[in-house]
């Protein structure tokens, strides 16, 4: 049985290797769209750059649009040719199909919960009376009825303080416009006139009387790609028209925001406005609402720091700051003379990143310790009363109800741990499990391990590396790095259904926590900035060869993927070094660093960016590592599929199609360049499930017939075995 055992692996492994060659003569042939180029030039400095494919930034042009169905002809005519891609979606569907729900929260005489049947392509809100049987739930709102192929999505939602009125906002195609619509939650009717040109904004109430929000003016030209600058806050009281909403806060030409928030207390006794120029930095007012013809008082004038109140004891501020603290911590100020000088360290500073929250008259403060969860429990006096045990190591999230509440629920994830829903005894401190998926993944068929490897200048750099039990490290492993290193977003473990299906076909997954990232606080974000932005790309390149020098992979079997920053990151990572992966996977990148702050609210990106109108030098660093600018002539690049949406208006599509342009008219070799464009679909959020699972088999497939696997590889498992 040995003899006949080692027989059939030596056949099998000629088998491959044939398979391999005649792969290599066989592979699928692609004839790209011709793309026109254009004379444009744009003086720098001094220095002229050439943009042949500008015209592709009018999105409302028949030209684009004839260009976008040549491109996806050619795209889905290849996918079309991947003999395992329909298997790969049937795995995808089938372990999607299970019932998710979401914690339960209360809102009035309600307590409601977001529910998915299983591949439903919205989730459903429904609720019970507070302290009936759960099982009598109803339908309260259902998005999938918005529109039939379920591209309307709910964009947020927000009651009123006694729960009887509702404000929910809409978003149609992916688009980051909004729309707000208003129902009585009892009637479930809608009792206002719909609310227009909502843009980057929350809905935060007074009293039971209306709501604040943030808008832009609607802009000039195309809606999806214009520049929007001038961020507003407006009060809409009920009762009366969008027309006679009451501006708060924006719109004087000399002090542009892009970004304002308005929010009012749990006791309704302050609003708070929170400016800001770009996406890190705020400005702090606070006005007192007790006071009808009370100004708005400065907390802080400047940008330099993030600062937002947490919680309020009539006039006593709790405030969330960096400011000289880079990992944040939590003071406290009277609101009658709230300014940085009278703050008292409450909650100090630590070594680790704080994110904080209140329930039930206690705060909670989540410390990220190497991007894991770690949770205390502190009184309003500022005694530490527990740490939170927690069901394991991975994320956790949700500490977070009304000040009456006598319980919480928080859910606990990681990369091999589907999300389950704990009920916390706020005062016992003891958590019970509330809900666990039924979904058809064995976590103990897995491994989940955090590694720390050296960047290009030595910073010490952690990685969670995620794959089947008893893998083998012969450097033949099918992987994807993904990475973000950006705006201060923390990477920190969760489980993926699509994820579970790269590894159940063998594959390793791997997420470096680059700097640009927040997992260390704002020195780790600040080092992944501007012209320190290369230390984000070495960091994710040094990742790569980690992998392959552990045997993990090799560069025949890596793919790099990464959507909007991580895009970036991609792009950048495949045209410094196109011999470190086989496959490059930019997803709704920012790709042109010359350009982006011409779209939209791109300019808001500065403060990690830089912009290649500030000075000489900072030009020249983005034209250094603009993906768009760094495609080369005689270069064979990785085997890439682009991917972008149609309607997304944060970071335009122009981006993408500029890129796949440039990377199909000078690719050499035959690896593939296609760019995958979804149609009704934005930056992502909102995306009908149905959407989602064909991207990923789509994704999944390419990338797999890349790297030369004719068929699945459970399927050469299940032969071997």
């Amino acid at each position: 049985m040995k003899k006949l055992a080692i027989g059939i692996l030596t056949v099998i492994t000629i088998m491959s290797c044939k398979k391999e060659a005649e792969k290599k003569e066989k592979s699928i042939v692609v004839e790209y769209p011709t793309t026109t180029k254009v004379d444009t030039v744009t003086n720098y400095f001094g220095t002229n750059v050439k943009d042949p494919y500008r015209w592709l930034e009018d999105d409302r042009s028949p030209e684009t649009e004839a260009w976008v169905k040549a491109e996806n002809k050619v795209t889905y005519g290849y996918l079309d040719n991947i003999p395992y891609r329909e298997k790969l979606k049937q795995r995808l569907e089938k372990l999607w199909n299970y019932e998710k729900i979401g914690a339960p929260f209360v809102e009035g005489d309600y307590t409601y919960f977001y529910k998915n049947d299983g591949l439903q392509n919205q989730y459903v809100i429904y609720r019970y009376k507070t302290g009936e049987d759960p099982n009598t739930a109803t339908v309260f709102l259902d998005p999938n009825t918005f529109k039939e192929d379920g591209t309307i999505s709910l964009g947020g939602t927000s009651f009123s303080k006694d729960g009887k009125t509702l404000a929910y906002a809409i978003s149609e195609g992916g688009s980051d416009w909004r729309k707000i619509l208003v129902m009585d939650t009892e009637s479930k009717k809608i009792v206002e006139d719909t609310l227009v040109d909502i843009k980057f904004s929350g809905m935060s109430w007074y009293k039971n009387e209306g709501f604040y929000y943030s808008s832009y003016d609607k802009p000039k030209g195309s809606e999806l790609s214009a520049k929007t600058d001038q961020h507003k806050v407006y009060y809409h009281k009920l009762g009366t028209s969008q027309k006679e909403d009451q501006l708060i806060f924006g719109g004087t030409p000399s002090q542009k925001h892009r970004y304002i928030y308005g929010s009012v207390t749990e006791d309704d006794r302050y609003l708070l406005i929170s400016p800001r120029v770009s996406t890190s930095g705020n400005k702090l007012y606070i006005k007192d609402l007790t006071q009808p013809n009370s100004k708005l008082v400065e907390i802080i004038g400047n940008t330099d720091s993030d600062t937002y109140l947490i919680e309020n004891q009539g006039s006593k501020l709790f405030l969330v700051t960096n400011l000289n603290a880079p990992n944040k911590k939590i003071v406290t100020v009277d609101a009658s003379n709230p300014t940085p000088e009278n703050w008292v360290d409450f909650i100090p500073e630590t070594k680790n990143v704080l994110s904080p929250s209140t329930a039930g008259g206690y705060f909670f403060t989540e410390y990220m310790v190497d991007a894991v969860s770690k949770v205390m429990q502190y009184d309003y006096d500022g005694k530490l009363v527990r740490e939170v045990k927690l069901p394991g190591v991975g994320s956790a999230s949700g500490f977070g109800a009304k000040k009456e509440e006598k319980e919480l629920y928080y859910s606990f994830t990681n990369y091999v741990t589907p999300g389950s829903i704990y009920k916390y005894d706020i005062e016992n401190g003891t958590s019970e499990l509330f809900r666990k998926p039924n979904i058809d993944f064995n976590p103990e068929n897995y491994e989940s391990k955090q590694v720390f490897y050296n960047s290009k200048d030595g910073t010490k750099v952690p990685m969670i590396i995620t794959h089947k039990k008893g893998l083998t490290l012969d450097g033949k492993n099918p992987t994807i790095l993904y990475g973000y290193g950006g705006f201060n977003v923390s990477l920190t473990p969760s489980f993926s259904i699509a994820n579970a299906v790269w590894m159940e076909q063998g594959g390793i997954y791997a997420v470096p926590n680059l700097r640009g990232g927040g997992e260390y606080g704002k020195a780790w974000h600040d080092a992944g900035t501007q012209l320190k932005k290369q230390n984000v790309f070495d960091d994710f390149i040094a990742a790569a060869e980690y992998l392959i020098n552990q045997k993990y992979t090799s560069s025949d079997f890596l793919a790099i993927r990464g959507g909007s920053n991580g895009g970036l990151l991609v792009g950048a990572t495949m045209t410094q070094r196109p011999d470190l992966m086989k496959v490059a996977l930019p997803a709704v990148g920012v790709l042109d660093m010359l350009r982006y702050h011409t779209f939209t609210a791109g300019a808001g990106w500065a403060y990690d960016y830089g912009t290649a109108e500030d000075n000489k030098e900072m030009f020249d660093y983005l034209l250094g590592y603009s993906p768009v600018h760094n495609v080369k002539e005689g270069i064979q690049y990785p085997a890439t599929m682009v991917t972008t949406g149609d309607h997304d208006d944060r970071v335009v599509p122009a981006h993408s199609f500029k890129f796949a342009a440039e990377l199909q008219a000078k690719q050499t070799g035959n690896n593939p360049v296609l760019i995958r464009i979804e149609t009704d679909a934005g930056h992502g959020a909102g995306t009908p499930v149905s959407k989602t699972i064909e991207q990923y088999a789509d994704i999944y497939g390419f990338t797999l017939y890349n790297m030369g696997f004719e068929v699945l590889p459970t399927e050469i498992e299940n032969f071997k075995d």
